[in-house]
């Protein structure tokens, strides 16, 4: 590709985000499968892991079919080119028992996330990975819940701390192209370092609003392979590159084998193909966090409620991740009024 292109980086989380959609079991061989598939395109950064990160397998949120050194020891086996990337949530990943030994197993990127209004507790985390040579990147989830100007502050604790780059994450797919040009623009402005975006198509608008976090300034940006992901899946990042190669950009990837290693995920990865179901768009609409879909289903047929009120409510109530407990409480309330 031409040198005068502006330089896009992209980050597949097909293994990881993907891991969601089919209860974080994705296999041995299919991680080596994509993982290989991804190298030869040129992918330049592969997330690997549960879905809720490094050390995110457990009986309450859901535990992988493979546990995390054999995650990434496969990936690393079979990623020649690409970067290996992990998500950290501290909280499910410690420094000692999680960070260390994936260091040891080869993980190139750290990806270190935390509720787009609690940056401070990534601090460890980010200065650790710093301290030993790694690329290091803040996420901050569900980042609509709150004003661009509190999360610039948030962000800039993470840049304090040693990330190298702050990217948005969309958990609930309530963005549209207006808001992330607006936050990512503001944060890029107030930042010293690069903003990326990560985004869920609930509502539709994953490649629009992908697009629009770069046209605001955003250098980074995730898609995952037929957009398997969490809830109504992620921008899909064959579409995203091929949009981004009509636009002009550079990601480094080879359109006609990042096309291969697509229709490779639809074969060996992914049962259903990700659908903006009607829950879905409830969900991102109230701006829930797209995993809660099929709790929240569940639960609303347990308590015999309609599911977009329930929606509805934990939305008002601005119940994030980590709260399934309070969607019971939320529920025997709209049963019982």
């Amino acid at each position: 590709m031409s040198d005068n292109k502006k330089k896009i980086l992209v980050s597949d989380a097909t293994l990881r985000d993907g891991n969601h959609a089919v209860s974080h079991q994705i296999s041995e061989r299919q991680i080596a499968i994509y993982c290989e598939a991804a190298d030869f395109a040129g992918v330049p950064i592969v997330e690997v892991g549960h879905g809720n990160g490094l050390g995110g397998s457990s009986l309450q949120v859901g535990e992988a079919a493979v546990d995390d050194k054999a995650m990434l020891t496969i990936a690393r086996k079979h990623l020649k080119k690409s970067q290996l990337g992990i998500h950290v949530i501290p909280g499910f990943a410690t420094i000692e028992r999680d960070l260390k030994p994936a260091i040891d197993y080869g993980v190139d990127v750290f990806r270190i996330a935390a509720h787009c209004t609690e940056a401070d507790i990534t601090e460890r985390h980010i200065r650790f990975c710093k301290m030993e040579g790694k690329i290091v990147f803040g996420v901050l989830m569900m980042s609509h819940m709150i004003e661009k100007e509190i999360l610039a502050d948030e962000a800039k604790k993470m840049q304090d701390y040693g990330a190298e780059g702050i990217i948005l994450m969309d958990s609930a797919g309530n963005y549209l192209p207006s808001d992330v040009k607006d936050k990512v623009g503001f944060l890029k402005e107030n930042l010293q370092v690069s903003v990326g975006f990560h985004a869920h198509n609930n509502l539709g608008m994953g490649i629009a609003n992908s697009i629009a976090a770069i046209e605001a300034g955003a250098l980074l940006v995730d898609g995952s392979s037929r957009g398997f992901g969490a809830g109504a899946g992620n921008a899909q990042l064959e579409v995203l590159i091929s949009v981004l190669e009509r636009m002009g950009y550079d990601t480094g990837t080879d359109l006609y084998k990042i096309l291969d290693a697509s229709d490779i995920a639809e074969r060996e990865l992914v049962e259903h193909l990700p659908a903006i179901s009607s829950s879905s768009i409830v969900s991102g609409l109230s701006g829930v966090f797209s995993g809660y879909l099929a709790p929240v289903k569940r639960i609303a047929a347990e308590y015999n409620i309609d599911p977009r009120d329930l929606f509805f409510e934990l939305g008002r109530q601005k119940v994030v991740a980590g709260q399934e407990d309070i969607i019971i409480e939320v529920a025997k309330k709209l049963s019982s009024s």
